[in-house]
């Protein structure tokens, strides 16, 4: 290659680069706090240019929808995979292990609790986390309708909502105890939500 060509093929791609500033968002969110967390010291974690940030977000909302939406995106993938999967409820039982492992570590407790605290009192992140909530709801009743369809249980919207809420409360206060109890045994916890999971999905209220 002729010197001070550019090689096209090793510039970071679009999608790459909003990746890297997402990560360095979360980073700074986590360490810093919303507040503390200016643009300034997410390009710096980065390493890009205030410009080259505000070419992909407008501003730090934007910057935490994004996070949101990449965290529902997950979420979504994953339960469009476990009702494809020749035995939903054993893979479901399976994934726990990592929603747990997930939920349990500390740096992604400070994020989520901080995207948290931040929409109790800004609308609108408020707004973004509550359209996530309910498509990740919504998604994960239609993989309770389906497994208790194949384990040849009624069904009732009231009550598929209800397990909905159950489960997404059990999963989203790991958070918390990862926070006030950071030495809590992990394995002891995977097995226990294992069981109580099971136990929800069989439930007749």
């Amino acid at each position: 290659m002729p010197d001070g060509q550019i090689d096209h093929d090793d510039a970071p791609r679009p999608e790459t680069r909003r990746e890297q500033i997402l990560d360095a968002a979360a980073e700074c969110f986590r360490d810093h706090g919303f507040h503390g967390a200016s643009i300034a010291r997410i390009c710096a974690t980065a390493n890009m240019s205030p410009g080259h940030v505000y070419h992909y977000f407008e501003n730090k909302e934007a910057i935490i929808a994004a996070i949101v939406e990449r965290d529902l995106d997950r979420v979504l993938a994953l339960t469009a995979e476990l009702r494809v999967a020749r035995e939903p409820l054993e893979a479901l039982l399976l994934a726990s292990d990592d929603g747990v492992s997930e939920k349990l570590d500390a740096g992604s407790a400070a994020l989520r609790l901080e995207i948290v605290a931040e929409a109790s009192r800004n609308e609108r992140i408020a707004a973004i986390v509550r359209e996530a909530d309910r498509q990740c709801l919504a998604s994960l009743v239609e993989l309770l309708r389906e497994l208790r369809v194949q384990l040849g249980l009624s069904v009732d919207d009231g009550q598929l909502g209800a397990q909905a809420e159950l489960l997404a409360a059990m999963f989203e206060g790991l958070s918390i105890r990862a926070v006030r109890n950071p030495a809590l045994d992990h394995t002891r916890v995977k097995e226990m939500f294992r069981s109580v999971i099971g136990r929800t999905i069989a439930a007749d209220c």
